[in-house]
């Protein structure tokens, strides 16, 4: 997950409100509950509650036996999958090593050990080394790479199988809600690149979710 000065903390400090956002809390374990309080409590970047509704309502329909993450942070949507998914298997992605080190702690306190693979080291590099066959992938990493990574994405997901990418309305800002600050024009710029690209990909059907901060919800057809 990108961490930066607008925190993806739980609904009340940074996750934009939309007008369904206090019917949609989600259903965790305790467990799981207090380890993301720790993380809010330390600004760790972490989805929101109704990212996460709809990532358990979604995943609880589909169950994806193989699933990929880009953005472990502190395994806390990690945790929440395999939660949900009783029989998948993680692949998780995070480039900062002391988040990577925590979220095998948490993955483990979770008894969830031998279904994941944490992976430290740059996206971008790592997934060309993965080989495809992924069920279901969500990206919450650096959004300014999402369009980078995207053509390699595509090659890593089953025909039927869904790209779910995080965050892509930006607080508002893509939608006008809110103005861009000047200062992150750039990030604007290239995740409406990845908008246009997955909206426009013949080889994906996708549709944009007002939740959260906003999903990019596309299947591979």
């Amino acid at each position: 997950m990108e961490n930066f000065n607008y925190a993806h903390n739980d609904t009340s400090e940074g996750e934009r409100k939309t007008p369904t956002a206090e019917l949609n809390r989600p259903k965790l374990s305790e467990k799981i509950k207090q380890l993301r309080k720790d993380a809010f409590v330390r600004r760790i970047p972490t989805a929101g509650d109704e990212t996460l509704k709809f990532l358990t309502t979604l995943l609880s329909a589909l169950k994806p036996e193989n699933i990929l993450e880009l953005g472990t942070a502190v395994g806390i949507s990690g945790c929440v999958m395999l939660d949900v998914c009783k029989s998948a298997r993680l692949t998780t992605i995070e480039r900062n090593e002391d988040f990577c080190t925590e979220a095998k702690s948490n993955f483990s306190s979770l008894g969830f050990e031998n279904r994941v693979k944490v992976i430290s080291g740059d996206a971008g590099e790592i997934i060309w080394q993965l080989e495809s066959g992924f069920d279901f992938i969500f990206i919450d990493c650096a959004k300014v790479q999402y369009i980078k990574y995207l053509p390699r994405l595509k090659q890593l997901l089953k025909c039927g199988g869904i790209l779910l990418a995080d965050d892509v309305l930006l607080y508002g800002w893509l939608t006008g809600e809110t103005e861009i600050p000047e200062k992150r024009k750039m990030l604007a710029f290239h995740v409406k690149e990845y908008i246009d690209a997955v909206t426009n990909d013949n080889e994906l059907e996708t549709t944009i979710l007002n939740i959260g901060d906003g999903l990019a919800f596309s299947v591979k057809l």
